[in-house]
């Protein structure tokens, strides 16, 4: 039988001291509890180690589960790989059954229950963004959050950048690496148009929200170089400088501008490259 790893809190901020992080360090962070083994106390560990240690720790806490809607019917972007209701009635019904955002609501499941469990538990700041809003802790969390805009969702990764900031992949990889998606949009590609609630019977349309990532992983012989990584407990812990991941994903964009995307043409993939090719075409 093999023996289960345990995981406490003291180890979690040792590990994460290993990379070099301290209370100067601001970083956004995708994680996977389960990745850690056995966490004693659980999420709410890992959210204190990291607020412990980092300076600053910022995390994605979209909802999009809750507040997304479909395209409205007729209303059709270039490049813009979405479903649109089938008619009127269909799309008044998705836009009364979804929820308007607001700061309490819960984060997406599928971006982790550390994300969720800092929302619940840590005192902090939110955009307000009703798709694609971020949550950040200490010392520079305002100032992330604040350079959110409605049609640029993804500027407190900007800001980020801009403060010297690193990712932090928490035993996942970089197919949940958003920095990535910057890197894509300030060279034209996966910006896309999206949906949501924004009030009872009213919509509003996103501009720049980004596409697929599930060729993301490709990327990490650029990164390597630049990546420092210990293990805490079963967890591969890896810290990248965000202007790294910006700087090497956009020239492995430039020499292709097909890099990191898949070949499917009905996927947001296809189209981040159309987007691509028509940038180059001017």
């Amino acid at each position: 039988m093999g023996t289960r790893t345990e995981v406490t809190e003291e180890s979690i901020s040792d590990g994460l001291s290993k990379l070099g992080l301290d209370a100067s360090s601001a970083v956004i962070v995708h994680s996977s509890l389960r990745s850690f083994g056995h966490v004693v106390g659980g999420a709410d560990a890992v959210c204190r180690a990291l607020a412990s240690v980092c300076g600053t720790v910022m995390v994605p806490a979209g909802t999009w589960d809750l507040t997304g809607l479909p395209a409205p019917p007729g209303l059709v972007r270039p490049h813009n790989a979405y479903y649109s209701s089938a008619s009127w009635p269909d799309f008044d019904r998705a836009v009364a059954g979804a929820t308007p955002f607001s700061p309490g609501l819960p984060v997406d499941g599928w971006l982790g229950l550390v994300a969720e469990t800092m929302r619940r538990s840590c005192a902090h700041v939110r955009s307000t963004h009703p798709l694609f809003s971020y949550l950040a802790v200490g010392r520079h969390a305002a100032e992330l959050v604040a350079a959110q805009r409605d049609d640029w969702p993804l500027g407190p990764i900007d800001a980020l950048e801009n403060l010297g900031g690193d990712v932090l992949l928490l035993g996942v990889g970089h197919t949940s690496n958003t920095t990535i998606h910057l890197a894509e949009q300030r060279l034209g590609r996966s910006r896309f148009f999206r949906y949501a609630t924004t009030g009872a019977g009213l919509w509003r349309e996103f501009p720049n929200i980004p596409g697929e990532s599930h060729r993301f992983d490709e990327i990490e012989p650029a990164l390597a170089p630049v990546t420092s990584e210990v293990m805490i407990g079963a967890c591969r812990a890896r810290r990248i400088p965000v202007a790294e991941v910006i700087e090497r994903t956009q020239h492995v964009i430039r020499s292709d501008p097909a890099a990191l995307l898949c070949e499917d043409e009905e996927c947001r993939c296809g189209a981040a490259l159309r987007q691509r090719l028509a940038v180059l075409a001017g």
